[in-house]
């Protein structure tokens, strides 16, 4: 006999053997009706499972969390039985359930299109209508092969032979169609229901190498009923209208051109906007931080010290000189990819004590990374990135003052940008790491324990969770999420206790018994990428940004050409308090104007014709607001003065009153 130890922790006993389907069956008629799979220990597994020994048990149902993944999975399952019914002699090859969706790769002669998709769905609704169950086989690896072999499904032959020896080969059927498949999946097809939808296509290498067939990518979006369906897809419309790389256009902040792959061309006014961004974080470090800057380019020996040659190589761009011939004798260069090696020759350089720890560094540093042409993605995904990167030398005493000292600089700035939902992520020991086991046993441990600290400082507020095994090759991490306007997440800030770089360097203090020690570094981004943090600001925003940060905050527009003294005048008194202002002039109407003026996003329109001129005041127009107001031009000035002051310098003249 076996116990299962239900969620009300109820204890039943149940010959060894028994399935979760029987376990349902045995609670209620109405639930087993419902099951799509269950839980045991936590881990989700299909229904028709048999359990072999004492667990916590819990059933799943179709309105669970948990089951959107498996709806999604099943869902990829349907639509490459709809292709390969619709297309005999297409090839499937892999199919993951991704955010949000999934997606199949398929070998074809012919590419799909987005022509396709439309009767691809039409057949997969089809097949979810025949509601056939999912059942579950294990083959053996020859027959397996033999199997696909002769159904020239030859991706699959070699993805048996991918598998590694000790694994179970599991092949799940739906009806007559089966594929490989780890599992687990739900009762039947009918249970994905048909909140479904796809979505595009694309092409994709066969396991991600340029040398191997090109695979045409469907991907899919499939929610468990129809109305979140219809919310994500509104959010997606949502999305491309603000969409960073159309806004960059429209309001001419940057551009890429393929001279440069993978780096940004900044114009004036986006130019404007990052130097906002880095001053405002410059004023946020500045009472605790030092500001330094190390090479862009060093040897390559420094990089091979710090563990990045080894487990980062790939990732780097390398450097010798022009026109001579390299052998392994000779100094090979590489770009930084990161800026924490030279930090730690700027802390070697000078003997420290322990009463100059914590020692915090901080720089504005450009790194470049290569990243696959096809990964880049305007701000978001690039190869020349400035971070806002930073290095605590601190003991081990200190880990956790500090990294709860950076978790309040963190929550505070997001804050300030008009963020006000988190997620703190604490990622543990990867399966390629350096250092022992019992240095991350402790760094995981104290990392552990500061997480629940800040969950508990937020009272609930901030969300926290464990990502296993996704933590930096030297050190466990928090990452944090934040939530934009229309409910996506983008992972921005880190902050990363790194207890073997220090040592590898020599790099040690001289503690209070006159010894030497190896201080621990802390290495923390708040921002992350500057460049991907203002495209996550300009997507926010849809491009109407506050006031201190929009490139041009003002543009002071005439009516009639005899308003143009006292508008060059507003003007100068404006650009004098401080803001950034353009004065438009032209010979057009001011309809005209105020409209291409609010197309590029401008803010603030101040209106000036001959009867402002005369009484001394301001017509203004706010980008968004059909409504106008006129105001004294002295009113105005202080009220946009006020306005465009950032909201940290804001903070510090309360705090100072």
């Amino acid at each position: 006999m076996i116990k299962l130890t239900f969620p009300d922790n109820s204890v039943r006993e149940f010959e060894a053997g028994v399935t979760g389907r029987v376990v349902s069956e045995g609670i209620s008629k109405s639930l087993a009706k419902k099951a799509v799979a269950m839980a045991l220990d936590g881990r989700v597994a299909d229904l028709s499972d048999a359990i072999d020994q004492d667990a916590r048990i819990e059933i799943v149902t179709r309105d669970d969390p948990r089951a959107l993944e498996l709806i999604r999975h099943d869902a990829a399952h349907v639509m490459a039985e709809a292709v390969q019914e619709l297309y005999p002699g297409t090839q499937v090859t892999i199919g993951p359930v991704i955010e949000n969706g999934f997606y199949y790769d398929f070998f074809r002669n012919e590419p799909f299109t987005t022509d396709d998709l439309p009767k691809i769905e039409a057949k997969m609704r089809e097949i979810i209508q025949r509601n056939a169950p999912f059942t579950k086989e294990i083959w053996t690896r020859d027959e397996t092969k033999r199997v696909f072999a002769e159904k020239d499904e030859m991706f699959k032959v070699e993805l048996v032979d991918a598998i590694s020896a000790d694994q179970t080969i599991r092949i799940y059927k739906q009806g007559d169609w089966f594929d490989l498949c780890r599992g687990p999946h739900m009762v039947s097809t009918g249970q994905v229901g048909n909140a479904f939808k796809l979505m595009k296509v694309a092409g994709a290498y066969w396991r991600g190498d340029a040398r191997n067939p090109m695979l045409t990518r469907i991907y899919g979006t499939a929610w468990r009923n129809d109305e979140e369906l219809k919310a994500y897809v509104t959010m997606l419309e949502e999305a491309e209208k603000r969409d960073h790389r159309r806004l960059g256009r429209e309001m001419d902040l940057f551009h890429f051109q393929e001279e440069g792959p993978g780096v940004v061309f900044w114009h004036p006014k986006g130019w404007t906007m990052f130097q906002e961004l880095v001053a405002y974080m410059r004023r946020r470090l500045r009472a605790a931080y030092r500001e330094v800057n190390a090479p862009q380019v060093l040897d390559k020996a420094l990089w091979e010290t710090s563990g990045h040659w080894a487990t980062f190589r790939e990732n780097m761009f390398t450097a010798v000189p022009a026109g001579e011939e390299v052998d392994d004798n000779d100094r090979v260069y590489a770009l930084k990819p990161m800026n924490c090696p030279g930090h730690i020759q700027i802390f070697k350089h000078g003997l420290k004590s322990y009463r100059d720890l914590p020692m915090r560094l901080a720089e504005f540093g450009v790194v470049h990374r290569y990243e696959p042409s096809g990964a880049l993605h305007g701000l978001m995904r690039v190869r020349g990135f400035t971070q806002d990167d930073a290095h605590v030398f601190c003991t081990e005493d200190q880990m956790a003052a500090e990294c709860l000292r950076i978790n309040d600089l963190i929550l505070s700035t997001y804050g300030d940008f008009g963020f006000s939902e988190f997620v703190v992520k604490l990622s543990t020991r990867p399966e390629k790491r350096v250092g022992s086991d019992e240095a991350w046993d402790h760094a995981e441990e104290v990392m552990t324990k500061v997480l629940k600290q800040i969950e508990d400082q937020s009272g609930g507020k901030i969300r926290t969770s464990i990502n296993p095994g996704e933590g930096a090759f030297y050190g466990p991490k928090f990452e944090y999420v934040l939530r934009d306007a229309i409910g996506r997440d983008w992972q921005c800030g880190t902050t990363q206790v790194d207890f073997n770089m220090p040592g590898r360097f020599g790099a040690y203090y001289i503690d209070s018994d006159g010894e030497k020690k190896t201080p621990l570094m802390i290495h923390r981004a708040i921002c992350g990428s500057m460049e991907r943090f203002l495209g996550i600001l300009i997507e926010n925003h849809a491009g109407h940004f506050p006031l201190w940060l929009a490139p041009i905050q003002v543009v002071v527009a005439t009516i009639t050409s005899d308003a143009d003294d006292y508008a060059q005048t507003v003007s100068a008194k404006l650009s004098a308090a401080g803001l950034r202002v353009e004065t438009d002039l032209r010979n057009e109407k001011i309809n005209y104007k105020v409209r291409e003026h609010s197309l590029g996003k401008v803010p603030v329109i101040l209106v000036c014709g001959r009867r402002e001129a005369e009484e001394g005041t301001v017509n203004i127009r706010r980008l968004g607001d059909k409504d106008q107001h006129s105001l004294t031009l002295e009113q105005a000035l202080t009220a946009l003065t006020e306005e465009a002051t950032p909201p940290d310098v804001k903070q510090k003249r309360l705090a100072a009153a």
